[in-house]
């Protein structure tokens, strides 16, 4: 029969082997928790890199403002400056305008999205947009909306969202086109301005931040960033093979039924498409400030 000490011992030993096992398992769900909720971390929230999987021509006068997949490989496309702005429908493979509506020259178009067979648009420094038939680019009406400005437009098939170059993400009623709600983007406790074009993809809304490579992840619930998508080396190549009158990274469209995500910029001559994948580095609050928030918007 074993002795008190030999029984005492064993306890305490069982014990310790125990509140071992539990403190592992405690620390194994902190760091799942904070894999899951980089947020939680001192790193950044999850940033991604991409594969090219294609490369098109694409109009190098356009310069491109809002861009939307309109099926059968053709694309609908805003483009602005003065006296230039448009909306065309253009085919993916070729670059070819296969249809093209000219704006008046007062106007400068910006954002783009398509909803019910109806193309909605809205222009700069003013807070009117058009409406246009997908058949014909007719236009069919003018509108006014409750954003400070017009840059970028999508869709998820129900309301609108929109940006006007502020951190304000904006959703809009496509029947009154009245302001429903609107949420202030911020990253590291500072604003993320100059949102620009946008696009609704899986239950997200991707948003160009213009004057940068960048694209950022929002939930349109509650307008919290859900990673970053870093995007410089198009820029970089179009330049080293000697494309010098490029301007910025501008242009996202969603093919919802073969997942496929495109991308271009102002006066690119070529539009790619893309797989996103996590990034092998994962960068840290301040180098995502400093690659993807414009020195103009770093002040809170």
């Amino acid at each position: 029969m074993a002795s008190f000490n030999q029984l005492f011992l064993r306890r305490v030993f069982v014990l310790a082997s125990i509140l071992l096992l539990v403190s592992a398992v405690l620390v194994l769900g902190v760091s799942s928790n904070t894999r899951d909720n980089p947020s939680s971390d001192h790193h950044s929230l999850l940033t991604y890199a991409f594969q090219v999987v294609n490369e098109f021509p694409h109009d190098p006068d356009a310069f491109t403002q809002g861009l939307v997949y309109a099926g059968n490989d053709t694309f609908f496309e805003s483009t602005g400056l003065y006296g230039r702005s448009s909306v065309r429908r253009v085919a993916v493979k070729t670059g070819k305008v296969e249809l093209l509506h000219k704006m008046a020259d007062s106007y400068f178009g910006e954002g783009l999205t398509l909803l019910d067979e109806r193309l909605f648009q809205v222009t700069w420094l003013r807070q009117i947009g058009f409406t246009y038939d997908t058949k014909n680019l007719q236009k069919l009406e003018q509108f006014t909306h409750g954003m400070e400005d017009g840059w970028g437009l999508a869709t998820d098939g129900k309301i609108l969202y929109g940006s006007d170059g502020t951190s304000t993400l904006y959703e809009i009623d496509p029947q009154t086109l009245k302001v429903t709600r609107k949420h202030v983007i911020k990253f590291n406790g500072q604003k993320v301005r100059y949102l620009n074009e946008l696009e609704y993809i899986e239950g997200e809304v991707w948003a160009n931040v213009w004057q940068t490579d960048c694209i950022v992840r929002i939930s349109p619930d509650n307008g919290k960033i859900l990673g970053w998508i870093l995007l410089p080396s198009l820029r970089e190549g179009l330049l080293a093979a000697g494309y010098s009158g490029i301007d910025v990274l501008n242009g996202i469209a969603w093919d919802s039924h073969k997942n496929r995500i495109f991308v271009t910029g102002k006066w690119w001559p070529k539009l790619y498409e893309i797989k996103v994948h996590p990034a092998k580095k994962q960068y840290s609050n301040e180098e995502i400030e400093h690659l993807c928030l414009p020195p103009a918007s770093r002040s809170g």
